[in-house]
């Protein structure tokens, strides 16, 4: 099994520069996998990566959208699919399997459905409770400031700092650290990830 993210960033044609959203989308992916081939950026705005532990999958996706939502007016939308890989392409793209037409498929539905993130698995019932899920963290994630996505970016990247270390990094309080983590709703989207990873070790 497999977990695949397909992506692509709202509003990208209003932002002022390109290389500035793309290069924070380089670098979100880098940071989440040492090997290019796993992932892929095409057609200027959309994405995929492959995240071989699928436990990891919904981590990712908070930690790309958090990386884009450190640019004032930009968002993204994000399909995991999560199953079988029947073909290991050179890149990502040239792979195949259930999880990449899971992802792909849902990524298209998106849209119409105005949600910015959604899962598809073999297991219906875990899609719909999961979803559901996803649809209230939605709620925060969506309205998240640049401090919110910033300081959500950094405590995945430093999960083992507390908040004096963070706001060493970043040059604020700690009360300030502890004020932008409530705000970005921190603590429950780490307890929906720790309910994420349980329910894809059902399937």
């Amino acid at each position: 099994m497999t977990g695949i993210i397909t992506g692509d960033i709202i509003k990208s044609r209003e932002a002022t520069s390109q290389d500035l959203w793309l290069n924070t989308l380089k670098s979100a992916l880098n940071s989440l996998t040492h090997n290019t081939s796993n992932y892929e950026i095409y057609r200027g705005d959309s994405f995929q990566i492959e995240c071989s532990n699928p436990l990891h999958s919904f981590k990712y996706a908070v930690y790309i959208k958090a990386c884009i939502k450190t640019i004032k007016g930009l968002d993204v939308r994000l399909a995991i699919g999560i199953g079988g890989k029947s073909y290991q392409g050179n890149t990502v793209s040239e792979s195949n399997g259930e999880a990449f037409i899971y992802s792909g498929e849902t990524l298209e539905t998106l849209k119409k459905e105005k949600v910015n993130l959604k899962l598809k698995t073999r297991s219906s019932t875990i899609d719909t409770e999961l979803n559901l899920y996803f649809k209230l963290a939605l709620i925060a994630m969506d309205n998240w400031t640049v401090n919110s996505a910033e300081i959500m970016k950094l405590s995945i990247e430093h999960p083992n700092m507390i908040q004096s270390d963070l706001a060493k990094l970043i040059g604020i309080s700690q009360d300030a650290v502890s004020k932008r983590q409530k705000r970005a709703y921190l603590d429950e989207i780490l307890e929906l990830e720790h309910l994420f990873r349980q329910k894809i070790n059902q399937l």
